[in-house]
């Protein structure tokens, strides 16, 4: 093939695959989109299927229905518990796969591995089955254990994959120079493997937030916010739902670009600690 054919070649692939990324880009942010639009809209019934007109109404009174707002609130509660508690132990996990050499450390990452693959279904019913088995009441404390069982995963791989190439002689050093296992891992190695902590952490809330069928199947008469949307769309779907979707995803992405800005702040200052101070 020709020098000009070749370039002809690369030329439309490379156009082609702009455009497939703009296509997924328009498919995957529509549907937030629509949302964010029609928590202005004033619907004409119970519906807040089609667009009616522009209304502020939904933003100025978001807590109308009292039972969506103690779903959210309740969704708030239950995603904190479950992203400190599975952050501590995703992380800790994710360090120990990656520092230490075991017998079952393989066996470890298969079953780190399972709760990502494994349908949601499965999961959900396999742990109503043990609460059921073991006459526990399904409300908060259930919750939190389910969704806790697949959210460390999802830190563990996150953090692991952060400290694969964390040079743990720091740590050593530090050992040297006097300072305790506490210590060091507040001052040295926890510093380090912030940025991926905190977006697991970030990734966990979201998916607590999110998740439907493993809270469905055990929150017995609790009502999560999804839960909540799903028991409304029968009789109504207000604008106020649209209010605090929007709501979160700005708090979402403003929490993101928080992480962003300080991560690339604390990068420059470690590329200016790295430089030295200039000679004179």
């Amino acid at each position: 093939m020709s020098a000009a054919g070749s370039g002809l070649v690369r030329r439309i692939g490379r156009i082609s695959l702009i455009a497939w990324a703009v296509f997924g880009f328009v498919f995957l942010f529509t549907p937030i989109v629509v949302t964010v639009i029609y928590s202005f809209n004033e619907p004409a019934g119970k519906y807040n299927y089609v667009w009616n007109r522009f209304s502020l109404a939904a933003w100025q009174d978001p807590f109308k229905y009292s039972e969506l707002t103690d779903a959210l609130i309740f969704s708030l509660k239950v995603a904190f518990v479950v992203t400190l508690l599975a952050t501590i132990l995703g992380t800790l996990m994710g360090m120990a796969m990656v520092k230490y050499r075991f017998r079952a450390k393989g066996l470890l990452g298969a079953v780190i591995v399972l709760p990502l693959t494994m349908p949601e279904v499965v999961m959900g019913f396999s742990l109503l089955t043990l609460f059921v088995t073991l006459n526990w009441s399904r409300g908060f404390l259930t919750i939190v254990i389910a969704q806790v069982m697949f959210s460390v995963s999802y830190v563990a791989t996150t953090v692991r994959a952060r400290i694969r190439g964390f040079d743990w002689r720091l740590e050593e050093a530090a050992a040297d120079l006097g300072a305790g296992p506490l210590r060091t891992f507040g001052r040295i190695t926890l510093p380090l493997i912030a940025p991926g902590v905190v977006a697991a952490a970030m990734l966990t809330f979201a998916l607590s937030l999110d998740d439907f069928i493993i809270t469905y199947l055990n929150s017995g008469l609790e009502n999560t916010f999804p839960i909540e949307i799903w028991n409304l769309k029968r009789s109504r779907v207000p604008a106020q739902i649209n209010v605090f979707s929007t709501s979160l995803l700005v708090i979402s992405v403003l929490m993101a670009l928080l992480v962003i800005w300080q991560g690339r702040r604390r990068q420059r200052s470690l590329d200016g600690a790295a430089s030295g101070p200039a000679p004179a």
